[in-house]
């Protein structure tokens, strides 16, 4: 796997794993006051930071089973297993 193709992969489980993250440990706001700025479903603390920190580690972890998965050539793309047999 090339550089190019491990960013990809790791762009991709990414942002797949941002949107799985993202609402744990969130508390909607049930009161929504409208003056404060506030919306009714919003979280009170979404804590971004957190968030982007989780999701880069375990995009990490993924990312490195994926390259080895590749890497080991357990799973070939260039040679399919399901190929019609030469005569």
């Amino acid at each position: 796997m090339g550089w190019f193709l491990g960013f990809v992969v790791y762009s991709l489980i990414w942002w797949t794993l941002l949107f799985c993250v993202l609402p744990l440990g969130i508390t909607p706001d049930a009161k929504g006051e409208l003056e404060a700025g506030g919306w009714r479903g919003a979280p009170i603390k979404p804590r971004i930071g957190r968030v982007v920190l989780i999701t880069t580690i375990l995009a990490a972890v993924i990312w490195v089973g994926v390259f080895l998965l590749i890497d080991s050539n357990l799973i070939s793309f260039r040679d399919p297993w399901l190929a019609i047999p030469e005569r």
